[in-house]
């Protein structure tokens, strides 16, 4: 009786432990690159939706494992620099996605000045600042930023503003190129509408994933 016990706490243990972990080749970033900050907007309510967002059930920074090695190879350049990355989002849920899409078609505005200002909710999927399939979802997407640098915009403003070479202050126009430079070097290749969108080179054909993050 006593060994039937054991076998079955150590089944639940093993199982719980497989519920709270990444999907197969996914890593968590605090394992790989510990010193990224990690600034998960998702998780909280400090975001375009003013709320947590389904899926986030922890700040945590998820991706695939390729990506996550050479995101710690960008750290490692960024610290030769004298600076540290901050990311904002990784992978992200699918049903993450869905909570965006419902939040489009919600006619609360609370958070229009500050993220969407001279857009209407409903544009913000054909402008291409949010997608319905997301590279996110793959686990090969970061939302990234240096810590402490002035990019010209907030993350997450959803204007023409934030497109990586709009026209800016001469100082964020340095860090917005010193970025994807540096991104560039490890593998990822910046999206033109977003300063701090980045994907790693494979996405092409790679499985989204709808595994919540704890």
């Amino acid at each position: 009786m006593r060994r039937l016990t054991f076998s079955l706490i150590a089944a639940l243990s093993a199982s719980l432990a497989r519920a709270d972990s990444p999907p197969p080749g996914f890593a968590r970033l605090s394992d790989v690159a510990p010193d990224i900050v990690q600034d998960m907007r998702y998780a909280g309510a400090n975001n375009f939706t003013d709320a947590p967002v389904p899926g986030y059930g922890a700040p945590q920074c998820w991706l695939r494992t390729e990506a996550a090695k050479a995101l710690a190879a960008a750290q490692q350049d960024a610290r030769a620099q004298g600076v540290s990355l901050v990311v904002y989002d990784c992978y992200r849920p699918q049903r993450a996605v869905s909570a965006f899409v419902d939040w489009s078609r919600n006619p609360d505005q609370r958070t229009k000045a500050a993220h969407y200002p001279h857009l209407n909710k409903s544009a913000l999927f054909p402008e291409g600042y949010i997608a319905e399939h997301s590279t996110h979802s793959t686990g090969l997407a970061v939302d990234i930023g240096v810590k402490g640098w002035d990019f010209g915009t907030p993350f997450d403003f959803f204007d023409p503003s934030s497109w990586t070479k709009a026209k800016t202050s001469k100082t964020a126009r340095a860090h917005r190129d010193a970025l994807v430079a540096l991104m560039r070097r490890h593998g990822f290749e910046n999206y033109p509408r977003e300063w701090w969108h980045f994907t790693y080179k494979g996405a092409d054909g790679a499985p989204s994933y709808d595994v919540e993050i704890k």
